[in-house]
């Protein structure tokens, strides 16, 4: 299950996790984005119970993006222990995604 991200629950759901959060920072009207979204849905069935699987519309959360440095999206990152382990700029496939996960787990 993905959850929606936002500035309110970011540091709960984010910063304080016990497991390894990938968060999506991803807009509505960005191609490469739609093309991530099943790949991200798939990896948020996939990894259930060892990795949480959030969606940041960086429209609507623009404070988290400039936190963040995101520049351009999508842009994919893993976070472990509150801190960004791995990020992923633009388009991957899913083996890609997965074998950055993989050194974070």
């Amino acid at each position: 299950m993905e959850l929606k991200i936002t500035t309110d629950n970011f540091e709960e759901e984010v910063l304080k996790s016990d497991l390894p959060v990938l968060v999506d920072f991803y807009a509505d009207w960005c191609g490469p984005c739609k093309m991530m979204a099943p790949i991200v849905e798939r990896i948020a069935e996939g990894y259930d119970g060892r990795l949480k699987v959030g969606k940041c519309n960086i429209d609507d959360e623009g404070d988290l993006a400039s936190r963040y440095g995101i520049m351009s999206i999508p842009t994919i990152m893993v976070f472990k222990g509150g801190e960004p382990a791995v990020t992923s700029i633009g388009a991957a496939s899913q083996p890609d995604l997965e074998s950055k996960i993989g050194s974070v787990l």
